[in-house]
C-alpha cells in the first residue's frame, strides 16, 4: 500500500491531484443560450466518455448572460443563439478577450399554444407583431383582440428572458427591432419554465428553439408561420429550417471560443475539434433535434478554426440568414 505523509498529503493538494495519485481532471467551461445548451451538453456527454481526463461544464447563463461571463474570461466557451453584439465586441476587446465564432446548426423558433388550442394553428408575422410590440403591453390581453375570428379568451404570454439571444432574435424578426417588445409576460432563460407554463394553460402562447418542442410535442402545439395573409403556413421542422421556407423564425447557432484557451489548453481545443468533427457535428446535432450544417459549411469552419481567425460576421441579429450567407460573411474583432 502506498503511504503518503503529511507533507506529501499537503503537495498533492496543492497540484489539485488526488490521494491515490491520480492527476485532476481537466476542465473546460461553456455557458450562455438555453437553446444551444442541448447540442453542446450532447457533445460533452460524448467527449468525456472518450476523454475521462478532461471535465466539460455547461451551463444556461443565457446568451447575453453567457457572453459576461465570456468576455471577462471566466469561460473558454460561450453558448449563443444570436451573434455577438456590438457591447459585446467591445467589452471582449477591452478585458483583451480574441474569439472564434462558429456556428453550429440551424434552428427553427418555434411558436406554441396549447394543445386544446384551436382557433391559432396558423399565425402571420403581423399577429405575431400585434402581440408583442411594445405598444401592446396592457392593452392586447385578448385573443380576440388579435384576430376578429379569435375567441373571446384571455391571452397569456411566455417567452425567453431579455438576456436571452432567442429573446433577441425573436423580437428582431417579428416586432422589427431587437430587444424590443412588451414587458408584461413571464419571461424565463430556462425554456422548460416555459415549456411547462404553456403546457399548463389553454390560453397561453409562448416561444422557444424547435428542440424544446420536439422534446414535449405531445404537450405543445406549433403554430405554423405566414410571413402575410397570402402566403402559405409553415410549420418549424428540421426540414424547412434546412430549405430555407420557415421564415423569418430559422435561425443559425453559434459557439464562441476563447482564442487563448483554445491556443494554451489542449483540453479546449481537442473539445472543439471533437464538437466540430463531421461525423459529431451531423449525427449529434440531429439527435438532438437541430439541422446540421451542410458539408462545405463544415469543413469551412473547421478550417476557421484551424487557422484561429477571430472575428464576427455579424453586429447582432440577423434574420433571414442562410448557410451560404454565414460562408461569405467577413469576420472583424
Amino acid at each position: 500500500m502506498k503511504i503518503i505523509t503529511l507533507a506529501g498529503a499537503i503537495a498533492l493538494l496543492a497540484t489539485g491531484a488526488a490521494f491515490n495519485g491520480a492527476a485532476a481532471q481537466a476542465l473546460v467551461k461553456a455557458d450562455g443560450s438555453s437553446t444551444v445548451f442541448p447540442v453542446t451538453e450532447a457533445m460533452a456527454e460524448e467527449f468525456q466518455k472518450q476523454n475521462k481526463d478532461i471535465k466539460v461544464t455547461v451551463g444556461i447563463g443565457g446568451t447575453g448572460g453567457g457572453f459576461k461571463k465570456f468576455c471577462r474570461g471566466e469561460t473558454d466557451i460561450s453558448n449563443a443563439s444570436r451573434p455577438i453584439t456590438a457591447s459585446e465586441q467591445k467589452a471582449c476587446k477591452e478585458a483583451g478577450i480574441e474569439y472564434i465564432e462558429l456556428p453550429v446548426a440551424l434552428d427553427a423558433l418555434t411558436v406554441v399554444i396549447h394543445p386544446s388550442n384551436t382557433w391559432a394553428s396558423e399565425m402571420t408575422v403581423a399577429d405575431l407583431k400585434k402581440i408583442w410590440e411594445p405598444e401592446a403591453q396592457g392593452k392586447i390581453t385578448n385573443w380576440k383582440q388579435v384576430r376578429d375570428s379569435f375567441p373571446d379568451r384571455p391571452l397569456v404570454l411566455y417567452g425567453a428572458g431579455v438576456d436571452s439571444g432567442t429573446y433577441d432574435y425573436f423580437t428582431a424578426a417579428i416586432v422589427g427591432k431587437e430587444h424590443s417588445s412588451r414587458g408584461d409576460f413571464t419571461a424565463s432563460e430556462d425554456d422548460n419554465v416555459l415549456v411547462q407554463g404553456v403546457a399548463g394553460d389553454q390560453n397561453a402562447l409562448g416561444f422557444f428553439g424547435l428542440v424544446y418542442y420536439e422534446e414535449n410535442h405531445g404537450k405543445l402545439k406549433a403554430v405554423k408561420i405566414k410571413l402575410n395573409d397570402a402566403a402559405s403556413a409553415v410549420e418549424p421542422s428540421v426540414e424547412n429550417a434546412r430549405t430555407g421556407k420557415y421564415q423569418p423564425l430559422s435561425r443559425p447557432i453559434f459557439i464562441y471560443v476563447n482564442k487563448k484557451s483554445a491556443d494554451t489548453r489542449p483540453e479546449v481545443a481537442k473539445f472543439v475539434e471533437f464538437y466540430q468533427n463531421p461525423k459529431n457535428a451531423v449525427e449529434l446535432v440531429k439527435e438532438v433535434g437541430y439541422v446540421p450544417l451542410p458539408e462545405a459549411a463544415l469543413k469551412a469552419f473547421q478550417e476557421r478554426f484551424r487557422k484561429r481567425e477571430i472575428g464576427t460576421g455579424f453586429t447582432g441579429s440577423k434574420v433571414g440568414v442562410s448557410v451560404e450567407d454565414l460562408l461569405k460573411e467577413k469576420l472583424v474583432y
